[in-house]
């Protein structure tokens, strides 16, 4: 009686969970059957129109090729996120002008997402994530089925990350612009990343430090940057290293170079970093170094990346100096 009772509440939560996997990886026609109007319901026809809302912004992508006179491929119709990524990029490389007011659209799409999806679906996922944690401190529960409700959890909160870098983009909070002292921001943030490094093998962190150096810019925010390319550094090294963060002074700008002797990047990869829903982990979304390009692009500053298979990977983040100091 308990597994049926316990299986007939799951099974929205498994649906939602494979709506949540399907889009995930580029399958926005996805839909899922509303069965009631419970707060599950009402999140499952949420989640359907924000799936709407995403093939409306492909079909604008696909339009605005065909008026720059490039056809689709055997008419076929955009239908996954990479795709449209790619469209994009073809529209990008048409004139500067295209390329501003692309990104433009895209992001607007972006915003009016995270602010639907934010209020509607995060409420309610914090309500199934509860009831999935009672479940899964029940000992009536096998084995199995607790690690089933585990899995679930963790689906769950990767799904919150993924809505949180959407507000990132949504929301900047750029109001707050301040002198920040880069030297005790890059000591912070490697103070932070220490505990992570520890938990990988042999892998060590080192900071090089060249001068007294102070930039304008959001604290919060670009600490956020430093310590989001930090650990891609740290999961990039998977037999050991050094990864080091070295702060210094370059024609007017403060500059943060994060290099890891790690697995490195392709051309190809490299030319597709930092764009959406790309991704070299294998549950990533490439939001995390999306939002990374935009906080430091709104601090009129630009992040540079070179890197070789095999070989390693080199950021390099530049942020204007504080010119009273300097």
């Amino acid at each position: 009686m308990f597994q049926k009772g316990l299986n007939k509440v799951l099974e929205p939560v498994n649906e939602i969970i494979y709506g949540i996997n399907e889009v995930s990886n580029g399958n926005f026609q996805v839909k899922l059957p509303i069965k009631d109007q419970s707060d599950l319901g009402q999140l499952t026809a949420r989640f359907n129109d924000m799936t709407e809302q995403l093939s409306l912004l492909f079909d604008r992508v696909t339009t605005t090729s065909k008026h720059l006179g490039k056809k689709s491929q055997e008419g076929r119709q955009t239908s996954k996120f990479e795709d449209v990524i790619g469209e994009m990029e073809n529209i990008i490389q048409k004139t500067k002008i295209l390329k501003e007011l692309q990104r433009a659209e895209k992001m607007n799409a972006i915003g009016q997402l995270a602010a639907s999806v934010a209020h509607e679906i995060r409420n309610p996922m914090t309500v199934v994530k509860g009831f999935l944690q009672i479940f899964k401190s029940k000992k009536e529960l096998s084995a199995e089925e607790q690690m089933f409700v585990k899995l679930m959890i963790e689906e769950m909160n990767r799904a919150e990350t993924i809505i949180n870098d959407y507000l990132s983009l949504a929301k900047p909070d750029m109001e707050n612009t301040e002198k920040v002292d880069a030297v005790v921001l890059a000591h912070k943030a490697m103070d932070l990343m220490n505990s992570y490094a520890m938990m990988s093998k042999n892998i060590e962190l080192e900071t090089v430090i060249e001068d007294e150096i102070t930039v304008i810019g959001n604290r919060s925010e670009l600490i956020q940057v430093l310590i989001n390319i930090l650990k891609n550094g740290i999961e990039a090294m998977k037999d050991g290293g050094t990864l080091r963060l070295k702060v210094y002074k370059k024609e007017g700008n403060g500059v943060f170079e994060i290099r890891d002797n790690g697995i490195g990047m392709t051309e190809e990869e490299l030319a597709r970093l930092g764009t959406a829903f790309y991704s070299l982990k294998e549950k990533g979304t490439g939001m995390g170094l999306m939002v990374c390009y935009q906080i430091i692009e709104r601090m009129k500053g630009k992040i540079e990346v070179v890197s070789e298979k095999w070989q390693g990977t080199t950021f390099t983040i530049t942020v204007p100096l504080d010119e009273e100091v300097e």
